[in-house]
Parts: C-alpha cells; structure tokens; sequence
C-alpha cells in the first residue's frame, strides 16, 4: 500500500497546480499557459498546499499530541513564511532589476524573477492543504 503521507502531498501539488492553470486560464480566456502547471506563484499556493495536505495527514494519523506533528506543523510554516515573506521578496526585486535593464536598454539578458504568494494565495493553498489532507485521511483508514 502507498504511503497516505506521500499521497497527501502529490494530491495537494496536483490539485494547487490544476487550479492554477484553470484560474489564469479563465484570467486570460485562453487554454494555452501550460507553464501554469508547473511554475511557483500565483493562486493557490502550491507550496502551502503540500505541506499543510501532509500536517493534516500526520495529525489525524499520528495525534496532535505527536512529535511528528508538531514536527510537520513547524515545517509547514516556515514554507508558507518563505512563499510570502522571502520569495515574493526576491520576485519583486527581480522584477525592478528588470525594469532597470530595460530602462538602460541593454543587450543582456533579462532575469527570471521568482514569484512568491500573496497572503491570500497562501491562505487558499492552506485551506485546499486541509482539505487534501482530511480527503487522504478518510480514504486511507
């Protein structure tokens, strides 16, 4: 049998990643940003929802008394602090230092800037994280 834990957080990227692509598909009224499926940033947080799918999974199995719990829990929130806090930083840099070598008109190549999550996109992917992870649950007793 397959490891609930690690079906808990393939679901959760799956998911986030699907809902990513749906959603800027209906942004943009087009099918054709398949690097939606695989590219960081945007709704939901993919990030916040494998690491919360995966908590959920460890708390409903192992206790919320369970060290690896709290365990899970703290690894959860130092990912989520980094997609808001950290990577969305150093995407809005990027983002500026793009600006600046278009504005210099330079020959070199422009950056790729990392997109981090917005408060609620982080909220978003840690509810669908939830969600996944009680779904996994259920499916697994």
């Amino acid at each position: 049998m397959i490891s609930p834990y690690l079906v808990a957080i393939v679901i959760g990227w799956l998911v986030a990643q699907g809902l990513k692509y749906v959603f800027d598909a209906i942004r943009s009224r087009t099918w054709s940003h398949l690097r939606q499926l695989y590219l960081s940033g945007s709704m939901p947080s993919a990030h916040s929802a494998t690491v919360v799918s995966l908590a959920t999974v460890v708390g409903l199995r192992d206790g919320l008394d369970s060290a690896i719990f709290a365990v899970a829990l703290l690894f959860a929130g130092v990912v989520m602090y980094d997609a808001m806090m950290v990577r969305r930083s150093s995407g809005e840099q990027g983002l500026a230092i793009q600006s600046l070598i278009k504005e210099a008109k330079s020959k070199v190549l422009l950056p790729r800037s990392a997109r981090g999550h917005t408060p609620v996109e982080v909220l978003a992917g840690a509810i669908l994280g939830v969600v996944v992870g009680s779904v996994v649950f259920v499916t697994t007793i």
